[in-house]
């Protein structure tokens, strides 16, 4: 259906160069479900081919705001799913949904929290079915902290904080890459549309999905932990799709996921009422000396450590950098907070968001460790 529409939709724009909307494209769905052309259509759950319409009026939504690149087909993978807007009820162990006559057999992992909206049944490449719920909940705040906390990303420390703290990256891939390396000559050597390449194929699916499990597990408790213990969050903005492009670090940057690290570390932070902040990616936080501002011209990367040619202070390459990104942070959230108010204090409740009580109750704290002249 998703593609269906998004070609009539092309067609339509290079006929009259008007595009379709969404209330276009569920008129045209309903005619088609009571038409003769596609007649499997009403086996089908109507909710459920209601949602692809929708999904793809966002996409060009979005595409016309220029938040992402144009719509593309969707092609058939492994992984499939289907979501159900309404008229499915979850009671205990059962999950009933539109279409079938016995409920499905769930295990429900956690407790669902408020009122639930949609329901998304997926079915992964290693053949398990997940049943997922989005649910409108109210999130209450963590407590209010005084601390500011800039976070240096790495490949070999994942993290490693203002403050001196180091985060290890476990390298979950790298660990099993030999392992897996093996599931996937296996694979290769068996015929295709074979039993035993279907088994072969289950097995290195299971093998890549226990990875990225553990991974995103750990994510989870690291940035969990981040957020709880720190009010203002810096970090720099960094461009990891085009950092993927060198081949040499490619691997290296997807195992870390810096991605998915930044992700949750930015709504994790919106729910409990932390700030997030983002400095420039060009600043040059490994070769400005914390100690003094002085810039090195030059820093290669296998530098880890150096001496400030000005001060004479020894900075640890990462250490340094996550100070010099808490500083740059402080400032700019400072002028940011003096442009929304010119009283700098009694600030509205967005700013007091994006610089929680830092700048008006902790300011003389936040300035103990500032200690950059230019500052």
């Amino acid at each position: 259906m998703y593609n269906w529409l998004l070609a009539n939709r092309k067609n339509q724009h290079k006929e009259t160069g008007k595009g379709s909307t969404y209330a276009k494209d569920a008129k045209l769905l309903t005619k088609l479900r009571n038409g003769d052309e596609f007649p499997w259509l009403k086996e089908g759950i109507a909710q459920s081919q209601q949602a692809s319409v929708r999904n793809l009026d966002t996409s060009h939504k979005k595409f016309y705001k220029k938040e992402t690149n144009a719509p593309k087909f969707k092609k058939k993978s492994n992984r499939q799913s289907l979501k159900l807007p309404q008229n499915f009820e979850l009671t205990r162990n059962r999950l009933q949904i539109p279409k079938l006559k016995q409920a499905i057999k769930v295990v429900i992992d956690r407790p669902i929290e408020g009122r639930i909206v949609s329901c998304t049944i997926s079915k992964t490449p290693s053949g398990k079915y997940y049943a997922s719920f989005a649910c409108e909940v109210d999130i209450d705040p963590k407590p209010e902290l005084d601390t500011v906390v800039g976070l240096d990303l790495g490949l070999k420390t994942m993290v490693v904080t203002s403050d001196d703290q180091q985060i290890t990256n476990p390298q979950y891939y790298r660990n099993n890459e030999k392992k897996l390396k093996y599931l996937n000559r296996q694979l290769s050597k068996k015929q295709k549309g074979s039993n035993n390449r279907n088994k072969a194929r289950l097995r290195y699916a299971k093998a890549h999905e226990h990875v990225t499990n553990k991974r995103i597990h750990n994510l989870h408790e690291e940035t969990s932990k981040i957020v709880n213990e720190n009010q203002v969050i810096i970090v720099e903005d960094l461009n990891v799709k085009g950092m993927i492009k060198n081949h040499k670090l490619a691997k290296s940057i997807q195992d870390v996921s810096w991605g998915e690290l930044l992700r949750q570390l930015e709504y994790k932070s919106k729910w409990y009422g932390r700030t997030f902040h983002k400095i420039n990616r060009f600043f040059p936080s490994s070769k400005t000396c914390n100690g003094c501002s002085f810039v090195l011209g030059t820093l290669p990367l296998a530098t880890r450590e150096w001496q400030c040619p000005s001060c004479n202070q020894i900075n640890d390459r990462d250490l340094n950098a996550a100070k010099n990104i808490r500083d740059q942070g402080i400032l700019e959230l400072k002028n940011l907070a003096r442009a929304t108010s010119p009283s700098g204090c009694g600030m509205q409740s967005d700013v007091k968001q994006k610089l929680g009580e830092a700048l008006c109750s902790s300011g003389e704290s936040l300035n103990q460790d500032t200690n950059r002249s230019s500052f």
